[in-house]
């Protein structure tokens, strides 16, 4: 009884030095004073502690078609199906690591058959070869205690990897969300600038029966007749090249919802809406919007809890390892008390030499730490510049498309001016020319600054962290 008493007490005593001085011997994280800047340019915009990324995208982007062509994305897209399986993998991870606590037990039956040589010490005394068969059914175990927290430090590098994981995968469903979204946008702007060149062509065909007519009356020459022909074939083949970027982008967008390529339906670009002022929040926000930061953080993370577990090395091990099960040199006598046997062997280990591999990889984890650190922090940094670029393009675009707007209507007044002109003989045909590709210029320029702004406004909702909710 005595026996078992010590061996109780013993292993009690070791699992409670073990659980004070892993608490004692692992850093605990904390987070890097950087995240406090202000991460992007709020000069012209109130701060609030709002941000519209926490705002679902489909209260962002209300057209119901293209709701549905996200949702297809969603759920069909290789590169989020690509990054659910990672999650699935580092879930698996985590759960081995927390099965590191727990010994580990082999069970088996096993036989051996022996015989020694007649030329040794032993095979001379016995004076003849003998042979043994040994039968045995066993196991072994085997128990290592956490004494500095190596095995926690582990876990919960782990555990921040699979956070990575899932992060990464917010972050692949942001990045859709906002891809399908402007590529759509970009089709209907297409769509629109069809129309502004299906409409052109129609008026530069009539100018030029108009300059036929000019030419057989004696007002203009045949290189008016001929220029006026030019321009028709220049729209005609703007109007090509306009399919051809068509199809290549709703080819694009197929693949986005991971379907074969095929015609995308949609609506116009008349019917879109964009929130009319967006809530930025403070700099800190990103931190809990921005997918992409949040996996940089979980990095860093993982990378400062392996620096505390190849730190644990440096210290002793405490090992526990046990055999036991029944052994017999007869089967027939395999199953009974007296083939019973039993070995516990209880050992610490202070590494003293082992070739610098303890060092190294301690050496190893602190660069590892320094880049993912450097990381987190670069991530940061990008977060925060492309919220100012898309905030600077979105806010500027409502101005130049009104300074568009009025350049479209000098142009249009210029094209029907020097056309009248012309009629009356008071005027160069060069003139009508000019006007008509600067007119025809100015609105396509306008469908483009439209796009802009759309196209900056889906980029601020992603670059706040918008579209994974």
């Amino acid at each position: 009884m005595r026996k078992h008493f010590n061996i109780r007490t013993l292993l009690l005593s070791l699992i409670t030095f073990a659980v004070l001085t892993s608490c004692t011997a692992r850093q605990k994280y904390e987070r890097p004073n950087e995240v406090n800047e202000n991460l992007f340019r709020t000069d012209l915009l109130p701060k609030d502690s709002a941000s519209i990324a926490t705002v679902s995208w489909r209260e962002i982007f209300t057209d119901p078609v293209l709701q549905k062509h996200i949702s297809r994305g969603l759920e069909n897209n290789l590169d989020i199906r690509i990054a659910l399986q990672n999650i699935s993998a580092a879930e698996a991870y985590l759960k081995q690591s927390k099965a590191a606590y727990q010994p580990t037990l082999s069970v088996g039956p096993g036989y051996t058959f022996q015989t020694q040589s007649l030329n040794t010490q032993l095979g001379q005394l016995a004076g003849e070869r003998r042979y043994n068969n040994i039968y045995d059914l066993s196991a072994d175990i085997s128990w290592e205690a956490d004494i500095w927290g190596k095995m926690k430090a582990q876990e919960k590098s782990q555990f921040a990897e699979y956070l990575g994981t899932v992060a990464a995968h917010k972050a692949v469903k942001s990045d859709l969300v906002a891809a399908i979204a402007s590529a759509y946008y970009q089709l209907l702007t297409f769509d629109e600038q069809k129309r502004i060149i299906g409409e052109t062509i129609t008026l530069r065909k009539k100018n030029l029966e108009t300059t036929k007519a000019l030419k057989d009356a004696g007002t203009l020459s045949e290189v008016a007749v001929q220029q006026s022909e030019a321009l028709v074939f220049n729209a005609e083949s703007l109007l090509i090249n306009i399919n051809i970027q068509t199809a290549l982008l709703e080819n694009a967008l197929s693949l986005l919802m991971g379907e074969p390529s095929h015609a995308i339906e949609r609506t116009t670009l008349a019917q879109q809406k964009m929130p009319g002022q967006y809530q930025l929040g403070f700099s800190a926000n990103l931190l809990s919007n921005r997918a992409d930061v949040m996996a940089a953080e979980y990095g860093l993370i993982s990378a400062f809890e392996l620096t505390n577990a190849a730190k644990a090395q440096f210290y002793p091990s405490l090992r526990i390892n046990g055999s036991g099960g029944i052994q017999s040199l007869d089967i027939d006598h395999l199953f009974t008390v007296n083939s019973l046997f039993a070995n516990v062997v209880a050992g610490l280990v202070q590494p003293v030499l082992n070739n610098r591999q303890i060092r190294t990889n301690y050496e190893v984890s602190l660069a590892n730490k320094e880049r993912a650190y450097l990381n987190f922090r670069k991530t940061l940094l990008t977060a925060g510049r492309e919220v100012s670029d898309a905030l600077k393009v979105y806010e500027s675009q409502d101005s130049f498309i009104d300074l568009k707007r009025k350049e479209l209507t000098a142009y249009q007044k210029s094209v029907e001016f020097s056309q009248e002109l012309v009629n009356y003989g008071m005027a160069n045909y060069l003139e009508v020319l000019n006007a008509s590709v600067n007119s025809l210029n100015a609105e396509l320029n306008i469908s483009n600054a439209e796009y802009a702004k759309m196209k900056a406004g889906v980029e601020l909702y992603q670059a706040l962290g918008g579209g994974w909710k």
